[in-house]
């Protein structure tokens, strides 16, 4: 059975980090010491959950969780850490501090460790969050201990309710534009200003107008959708921001 560490203190340990060519030893001190850490552990880089669910929102939502008092979002897996930076770099992680637990120590420490030999991956962590203060677990949320790779309840939106019930999410919007396009660099700034996360898609080979127009029906550049709804041009932006 898996243990809940609520209530204590982080393990001391030593991860080996390669950065900048260098290898660098960083301590559970440094990272966890007079800080408010949220922490996130997950099976392997690049499998299908973890990929495409739990980092992604978690790197969405790390600078809510940081406007709510979270010093550090941290993501630990048992990979080396050539695996964990080229993923962060493909992923566009920039949010998240990634650790790589390669030997499994750190995970050994809090209880997590599984064999997962079934699936030819040998031992690996559980997946599980927590928050963290000044090197003692707050709390932890660890998935249910069933078949398969259960994610309930370590997912970066329950760890935002914990950590402010209230907090505010501010939407997330995509834009098509042109490269070059003034009306676009003025929407740029427009959602900059609203604090509003915008993902650029430029058009080119192999998006091209075909598809915003397909999509907005419109082929001019560019053209909003925040929260799943289409706002339009730079004008339209303005007055739905207004």
């Amino acid at each position: 059975m898996l243990k809940d560490n609520t209530g204590s203190k982080i393990s001391s340990i030593n991860f080996k980090i390669q950065k900048n060519h260098q290898w660098i030893n960083l301590s559970t001190e440094e990272i966890f010491n007079n800080k408010t850490v949220v922490v996130f552990a997950l099976p392997g880089a690049y499998t299908p959950t973890c990929s495409s669910s739990h980092l992604p929102r978690y790197n969405e939502l790390a600078p809510v969780l940081k406007a709510n008092g979270v010093d550090e979002v941290v993501c630990v897996s048992v990979n080396d850490t050539f695996v964990m930076n080229a993923w962060s770099k493909d992923q566009e992680a920039e949010n998240v501090l990634m650790i790589p637990d390669g030997s499994g120590e750190f995970t050994d420490a809090m209880g997590m460790l599984v064999n997962k030999n079934d699936i030819g991956f040998g031992s690996r962590s559980w997946r599980y969050s927590m928050l963290v203060k000044d090197g003692t677990i707050e709390k932890m949320f660890i998935e249910p201990e069933v078949e398969g790779d259960p994610f309930e309840v370590s997912d970066a939106d329950t760890m935002l309710k914990y950590v402010n019930k209230d907090a505010n999410i501010p939407d997330t919007a995509t834009m098509f534009s042109r490269k070059g396009c003034p009306h676009c660099e003025r929407a740029m700034a427009l959602l900059s200003q609203h604090n509003i996360y915008v993902e650029q898609i430029e058009l080119d080979s192999p998006v091209t107008s075909r598809s915003l127009r397909a999509v907005s029906g419109n082929s001019s550049t560019p053209q909003i959708f925040i929260g799943g709804k289409h706002i339009g041009g730079a004008d339209e932006l303005e007055k739905y921001l207004s």
